[in-house]
């Protein structure tokens, strides 16, 4: 593969194309400055502006969430797997009904395995622009975005509808729902009951790693951060590992599948049959099944990168059940 056929397979930080009428939450105060990102795959965006940057099926999809200080994505669940790990800032994941069950703040390069079956927010508490980079489980990571109801009903006020097709209707821009769509239903107390309040103890102790602690545990060998046999044992659909520049090999591999590498830290140059690249923190590269290719450092200082491939365990509620 030429190095001009592998570019559309490759997302530069600087050219991610963010859209800021991604979700319902989109004109509600103290959530409207996000960005959304879609890098691989569909993603869960509900508006027609959302630009996807790979639409090559992997098995996951790769997304993004950019935020100023203060700005917050209001609380939601999804049917499969969310994991999340913080490129840059300082940020608090919240969880609950109402987002008082529990909170965990992340720094850069740590992770969370949100549970599936939870209503989930998060919020950057840092002093600067931060990009959080988000992995969902399938293809169609589940069918979409399930809003808490106030979610919905503070939407409302200010002009945004969710319609039972998933689509956003934006009042301020003189649209309606369409003849024959009703409105996204909005869930009751008795389905509520469906969606637990999970103690810290739980979301933390089984999903969340600190980027210090994998950067040691992976000094040798790289570290499985998420799979059957990882330090956050699950099956999602996808396996995560945390290559540094102990563990990185120059020697080709390759799989049976797409498998996607993302910068964490310091500047790595990929190399496969046919052509060679740098990738910086904050790029994204997803790399053909069954073509050899290596990824090693290319300047001395800190280095990682994590490593994302699909399994072929379903994609559904995993060890929230």
């Amino acid at each position: 593969m030429t190095p001009a056929e592998m570019e559309p397979r490759i997302v530069r930080y600087g050219d991610l194309m963010p859209c800021k009428t991604a979700f319902i939450d989109a004109h509600t105060p103290g959530s409207d400055q996000k960005e959304n990102f879609t890098i691989i795959g569909g993603g869960v965006s509900e508006s027609p502006d959302q630009h996807v940057h790979i639409a090559i099926p992997h098995g996951f999809n790769i997304g993004a969430a950019g935020q100023p200080p203060k700005c917050r994505n209001s609380l939601h669940s999804h049917r499969t797997a969310e994991v999340f790990f913080v490129l840059s800032g300082r940020w608090r994941f919240f969880w609950g009904r109402w987002g008082t069950a529990g909170e965990v703040v992340l720094e850069e390069g740590d992770i969370i395995n949100i549970p599936t079956g939870i209503f989930r927010g998060f919020e950057n508490i840092g002093t600067d622009y931060g990009m959080i980079m988000a992995i969902l489980g399938g293809d169609d990571a589940g069918g979409g975005v399930i809003w808490a109801p106030q979610v919905i009903e503070d939407a409302a006020d200010h002009g945004l509808v969710l319609g039972e097709n998933g689509k956003l209707y934006d009042s301020k821009k003189g649209q309606s729902l369409p003849d024959g769509i009703a409105p996204m239903p909005v869930l009751s107390e008795e389905e509520l009951k469906a969606y637990p309040e999970m103690t810290p103890m739980e979301v933390v102790g089984m999903g969340v790693r600190r980027y210090n602690d994998m950067m040691a545990l992976g000094q040798h060998a790289p570290c499985k951060v998420i799979g059957e046999t990882g330090i956050i044992r699950d099956k999602p659909g996808f396996e995560v590992d945390l290559i540094t520049r102990g563990s990185a090999r120059p020697e080709m591999h390759e799989h049976d599948r797409p498998s996607v590498l993302m910068p964490m830290r310091g500047h790595w140059r990929v190399t496969w049959e046919g052509g060679a690249t740098t990738l910086a923190p904050g790029d994204t590269m997803s790399v053909p099944e069954n073509l050899p290719h290596s990824a090693v450092p290319s300047m001395t200082g800190e280095a990682s990168l994590y490593h994302i491939v699909a399994t072929d365990d379903p994609a559904g509620p995993t060890w929230q059940g």
